[in-house]
């Protein structure tokens, strides 16, 4: 049995500029590059630690 996870939207609320190039990749593996763009992702581990990474530079909001 597959058990679902929970879906969230991640916006970018903070520039990457000046920023490590190492925070700036995990912006854009996320699928964000913009301020106010949000994505609509499953909390994986994955996602979860990427987003720990950036927390200062994103928002996170569960649907």
């Amino acid at each position: 049995m597959v058990k679902k996870m929970a879906k969230v939207r991640i916006s970018q609320v903070r520039s990457t500029i000046g920023r490590p190039e190492r925070q700036k990749r995990t912006i854009k593996a996320l699928g964000l590059g913009k301020i106010d763009k949000s994505v609509e992702v499953e909390m994986t581990p994955q996602i979860a630690g990427m987003v720990n990474k950036v927390s200062h530079l994103v928002s996170v909001t569960e649907l």
